[in-house]
């Protein structure tokens, strides 16, 4: 993989850890993860319809003040990782 898009992913990483630790809001993490325009076109299509469904739907939860059934944010976080680690493969050298 080049460097590049390993510095883009571990960006992609940070952003999230930080909405986790309560740094940053689900905008930032949005927009920080939307730069990353790179790594998204690196990757098959398919990745960027996931992750930008996976970032609308952050952001659509992110309108109430409590979790809902439909809107876990805990469990959108742990998809987003798990997105990262499958681009992080893919984009890995056979």
């Amino acid at each position: 993989m080049p460097n590049h898009l390993n510095q883009n992913l571990d960006a992609m990483r940070a952003a999230l850890r930080q909405l986790q630790d309560g740094e940053i809001g689900v905008a930032a993490l949005c927009a920080a993860w939307r730069a990353e325009g790179a790594v998204l076109a690196a990757l098959p299509p398919r990745y960027e319809q996931v992750a930008e469904d996976l970032l609308g739907r952050l952001e659509a939860g992110s309108l109430f003040t409590e979790e809902s059934c439909s809107f876990s944010q805990h469990d959108l976080i742990d998809s987003l990782n798990t997105w990262l680690d499958k681009a992080t493969h893919t984009l890995a050298p056979a």
